[in-house]
């Protein structure tokens, strides 16, 4: 894909270890999670790492944006969740090259109840893909906007967290939330996991508020903060309906541009961790 720079592409090379799980989270909608699991993993892609994305959420969005139709989406996440299919089963191609998708079902929606009685329930994502993602560099979830069973099985499966952070007024609030649930996954569940960053997204410079809840997020979270920002930008909002990432959809609005920017920051960080 030439629409990503040379640069980048640089420092892709053998920068960690293969599989990273990272899981998309935030328990408020309407933050950039699914924009950000689409066009974060369509970016690594482009750059030559092998990526899967497990859309975990029942509404099914980030299926729809990566231009998979309903109709092909025949083995999904709630068969995976529910042990009914096998993870090579489920893997779809999409239209970006090395990047390939576990796509949703609305049956998601009543899978925690399905789930709720049996032995070691978290568990479930992780003893279905963990083991089954080795020829993968990036498996990125997009998990429910909630903080239920879907999403601590997302927690669980997961290496990492990725929380993208709407620039609003309550958003230190939700966030204060979600932290307190991957500590209790990390301390009871899952001691690998930890917080892989948080992602200021919807920024506008022009808002005053804008640029105070990225001081005060930043003086909370320090460098878990990314340097990287997602503007607001209507090519963002557009892509979804062709059933493409904006980095396909037009590579060169401010939006594609930031999302190409947080794919190197995230290199970066990963090949630093790996010669800690």
């Amino acid at each position: 894909m030439s629409f990503v720079s040379v640069e980048l592409a640089k420092k892709s090379a053998n920068g960690f270890n293969r599989a990273r799980i990272v899981a998309i989270a935030n328990q408020k909608g309407g933050v950039g999670k699914t924009t950000t699991a689409v066009n974060l993993a369509t970016a690594l892609a482009a750059v030559g790492r092998k990526a899967l994305v497990i859309d975990l959420d029942p509404q099914g969005n980030a299926s729809t944006g990566l231009g998979v139709p309903r109709e092909a989406r025949r083995a999904t996440s709630y068969g995976l969740l529910l042990g009914e299919t096998e993870l090579e089963a489920a893997v779809l191609a999409t239209r970006v090259p090395r990047l390939s998708l576990v796509a949703s079902s609305p049956d998601l929606a009543g899978a925690e109840l399905e789930i709720a009685e049996r032995e070691r329930r978290e568990f479930l994502l992780s003893r279905a893909i963990r083991s089954r993602v080795g020829d993968y560099d990036d498996v990125v979830i997009d998990c429910p906007p909630s903080l239920n069973l879907l999403t601590i099985n997302a927690l669980v499966a997961a290496d990492r967290v990725l929380v993208p952070l709407q620039c609003e007024f309550y958003a230190l609030e939700g966030l204060a939330q979600l932290i307190q649930t991957i500590d209790r996954v990390r301390q009871a569940l899952n001691p690998r996991l930890v917080l892989e960053g948080v992602l200021l997204t919807m920024y506008d410079r022009r808002n005053n508020l804008c640029e105070m809840v990225a001081d005060d997020v930043r003086g909370h979270f320090g460098d878990k903060v990314y340097q990287t920002v997602i503007p607001r930008n209507v090519r963002i909002s557009e892509a979804p309906s062709h059933g493409l990432p904006v980095l396909i959809y037009d590579h060169r609005c401010p939006g594609s541009q930031a999302y190409i920017q947080l794919a190197g920051e995230v290199l970066r960080r990963g090949a630093a961790e790996a010669r800690a």
